[in-house]
């Protein structure tokens, strides 16, 4: 049954109707009209043209949420600028039977290093930050480094596109650099441990060990010794880890006395650490401690529910984070503080705020400096070079990319006819404690541009955002399809 809510000149809060994990909360805006309703009935917001799209999509976002036993999850798309569909499939707190809305506050992992590439961007446009000085320059507490004798440096360039040789959180520099030589594709470049991974990780806090069919094909047939356990829990104590750090500079005791991977700018390895840096590097360059600058910079964009992930502090809308434990259980995820990595991991958002923040940079990629048009956040020019492949860089969540900075970027190409036609699009994924996101974001093709009105202002285009509440949930290829249906059915 549908329950209607009318609002003269503002939005107003959904009504969310449901029980059960198999319930969804559905919440859409048309003009000053809600609608709220049961999961299973239509739903229909913004143009009749996108409801093929949305009941696609939404079969889509029920088949991952259910394959991955997510308890909850959100998703958001904008077209041209507007927002036409929000959603929350599942419980944002199974424990208190909260469901999910566009208004549930999840962390976003990794796509924070996003929001920090915007911040240095900015900074890089005012003339306060030297893209290719050595970052000593900014933060002279960082050391400086030699590989194999020689001295190297590093620059806010390199560690922006993983290429500063700096580690993740494998400390074991030896396997990493045999790992690389032997087939650098093969790294681990997400935020989220491997299951295997997550597997020897609770055998090493003696927890239950069970083996996977996988296991038992590459030949384990028992569990790790004690050097073993305590070597994988040594590796996975930074992503769990509970200590809080008063400052960035304080989080950089973490790895800054590490010797290098590789010598910087020869190989790509994902890092967290390196954006930890690079949070020292905007404090300096700004003059601001870096949450300061970023919460400025998430009001003048109108992120209004974009926050640094606190324990103490009173969030409304928090959504609970949940893993599975060694019997395939969910349990609650276990407690992290995330101050040891604020520009690489460590906010919490909402699709909303997402959807907003891809449209600011789409906005600014497409705007003209010519044009009457107002001037984006940042400028074409510099778009343009943030969302540029960078070479010997890799895009692990998509192959057919490269890592670019703080973004992976795709590139348009079709090399025969009839046969695949690769979209242009830039994504950001993420994997935390207990969650996984996307963001992602298509510009309309330059053909279908120029078919618009020219009065027509961007942003054009579509921008995905998807949350969940569990980790390990690889959401780019599906936020990449739910484009294509919105684009689809423009």
């Amino acid at each position: 049954m549908l329950s209607r809510l009318l609002s003269s000149g503002r939005a107003v809060s959904g009504v969310v109707l449901g029980l059960g994990l198999a319930m969804a909360a559905a919440q859409v805006v048309k003009g000053a009209e809600l609608v709220s309703e049961e999961e299973g009935d239509a739903v229909t917001t913004g143009p009749e043209a996108y409801s093929r799209a949305i009941d696609r999509s939404r079969e889509l976002l029920r088949r991952i949420k259910d394959g991955v036993g997510s308890p909850g999850i959100v998703v958001g798309v904008s077209v041209d600028g507007k927002a036409v569909w929000t959603e929350g499939l599942g419980f944002a707190d199974v424990e208190n039977r909260v469901p999910c809305s566009a208004e549930s506050v999840m962390r976003v992992a990794s796509i924070s290093k996003s929001f920090t590439m915007a911040a240095l961007a900015k900074l890089w446009e005012e003339g306060k930050l030297d893209l290719d000085a050595p970052v000593q320059q900014y933060v002279p507490e960082f050391p400086e480094k030699q590989f194999e004798g020689e001295k190297v440096t590093i620059t806010t360039r390199l560690l922006v596109s993983h290429l500063s040789g700096i580690r993740h959180y494998e400390k074991d520099i030896p396997k990493v650099r045999k790992k690389i030589g032997k087939n650098s594709s093969q790294l681990d470049s997400s935020e989220t441990p491997t299951d295997r991974t997550i597997e020897k990780s609770l055998q090493a806090r003696g927890e239950k060990a069970t083996l996977s069919k996988s296991d038992e094909v590459r030949g384990i047939k028992e569990p790790l010794n004690t050097a073993a356990q305590k070597a994988q829990k040594d590796n996975m104590e930074e992503f769990y880890i509970k200590e809080k750090f008063e400052t960035v500079l304080d989080a950089l005791v973490l790895f800054k006395n590490d010797p290098l991977v590789f010598k910087p700018g020869t190989h790509f390895l994902y890092s967290t650490h390196a954006w930890t840096l690079l949070s020292a590097v905007v404090e300096r360059a700004s003059g601001q401690k870096f949450l300061e600058y970023m919460r400025q910079m998430f009001r003048d964009m109108g992120m209004k529910d974009t926050v640094a992930e606190e324990h103490e502090p009173i969030i409304y809308n928090r959504a609970s984070f949940y893993t599975f434990n060694d019997k395939k259980r969910l349990i609650n995820a276990p407690y992290v503080d995330n101050s040891c990595k604020w520009a690489g991991g460590g906010f919490l958002s909402t699709v909303k705020d997402l959807l907003i923040f891809g449209n600011v940079l789409l906005y600014s990629y497409q705007a003209s400096c010519t044009s009457s048009i107002l001037p984006g956040y940042l400028k074409p020019d510099t778009m343009s070079m943030i969302w540029r492949q960078v070479h010997n860089t890799e895009m692990s969540w998509d192959k057919d990319g490269k890592y670019a900075m703080g973004w992976g970027a795709v590139e348009r190409r079709k090399d025969c006819g009839h046969c695949k036609y690769q979209r242009h699009y830039v994504s950001h994924t993420g994997g935390a404690v207990g969650a996984s996101s996307v963001i992602l974001i298509m510009p309309k093709e330059e053909h279908s541009i120029h078919s618009y009105n020219q009065r027509t202002s961007p942003p054009r285009g579509v921008v995905v955002a998807i949350i969940a509440n569990m980790q390990g949930t690889g959401l780019n290829n599906t936020a990449l399809k739910i484009a294509l249906e919105f684009e689809k059915d423009k």
